[in-house]
């Protein structure tokens, strides 16, 4: 993959599991060395300069970062620093390569935030071992952080890295400027559905309705949490009402063509009621009182008979 100026070396499969590397130097010969030593086991990428390297972690973040030290306009150390700001780079090991051997320079670099410091001329058997063993406490990292931010189900995201990333949304909109919307997902009787297949079928049913929902988010940025036993949250940020609508209603149907037989139910397969709410974050209103509205979206949809999307701005149903 090419992003901006930073282009995959020749020899590399981008598209593979292979661990990615991202080498910073602004002297082309330093990264032909780096990518001679790990192009035959890892997807090396390079950037020339800091722009690029930040540009370049942020859009497809790799797995560990070589950086120079010493280089124009931002400096490695810069760089680096960005990155530990940056909550959704900040887990990206990265070790310094340097000429440098001053401990005075060697000490910025942990204070930047740096896993490891090497000196060139680089031994490839020592840069080859550090990258390996960072490597591996990565995933290991990766894997903990997966189990506390994932529901252990469905696979979806659980409430704990909901109630971060709605924080961290509502706060990205209000600088920008723009909307935010949430929509609560509930599975309609789904306690009869247990009653009647078994908590088994239940768990399973989960699975392909959590499956179906992520499926139906389309942009990057959008997320599905399970928040409840039968209850799924999603946020979408920089949308309005309308768009909501479009986007939930897709869920709707995605469910629908499951085909989970539901006898209990009166639409004779699992379905799923919805409610939306759309918020300006610039205002006095708050995530949770977003979260509330949609919650009132949900009543409206369950009381006006299930299996449809409602917000708290539509008219009431009868019934309702």
């Amino acid at each position: 993959m090419i992003l901006f100026d930073v282009e995959a070396l020749p020899g590399t499969a981008a598209a593979s599991r292979r661990a990615r590397l991202l080498v910073v130097d602004d002297q082309p010969i330093n990264i032909r060395a780096l990518h001679e030593v790990f192009s035959a086991d890892h997807d090396v990428f390079m950037a020339t300069n800091g722009a690029q390297a930040l540009a370049f972690c942020r859009q497809t973040p790799p797995d560990l970062v070589l950086l120079d030290v010493v280089m124009p306009d931002l400096s490695g150390l810069e760089v680096c620093r960005a990155l530990k700001d940056d909550p959704e780079t900040q887990s990206i090991p990265v070790i310094f390569v340097t000429s440098l051997d001053d401990p005075a320079e060697e000490a910025a670099c942990w204070d930047a935030g740096g896993v490891d410091f090497i000196t060139k001329p680089i031994n490839a058997l020592t840069v080859r071992n550090r990258v390996r063993a960072h490597l591996t406490l990565k995933q290991q990292s990766d894997l903990l952080r997966r189990m506390a931010w994932v529901d252990g189900l469905t696979g979806v995201a659980n409430r704990r890295q909901f109630d971060e990333r709605l924080a961290r949304e509502w706060q990205r909109c209000r600088r920008g400027g723009q909307p935010l919307s949430a929509g609560i997902i509930d599975i309609d009787h789904f306690k009869a559905y247990n009653d009647t297949y078994g908590h088994l079928a239940g768990d399973d049913c989960l699975r392909q309705v959590a499956a179906a929902i992520e499926s139906s988010l389309a942009r990057p940025g959008d997320l599905v949490a399970r928040t409840g036993g039968e209850e799924f949250t999603c946020l979408l940020p920089e949308i309005d009402l309308a768009g909501a609508r479009v986007v939930v209603e897709n869920v709707e149907r995605a469910v629908r063509a499951l085909g989970i037989s539901h006898a209990a139910s009166e639409h004779g397969t699992v379905t799923v009621s919805i409610g939306i709410a759309t918020a300006q974050p610039d205002g006095e209103e708050t995530a949770d009182s977003l979260l509330n509205r949609a919650d009132s979206g949900l009543y409206r949809a369950k009381r006006g008979g299930r299996a449809r999307v409602r917000s708290d701005e539509d008219a009431p149903t009868a019934g309702a």
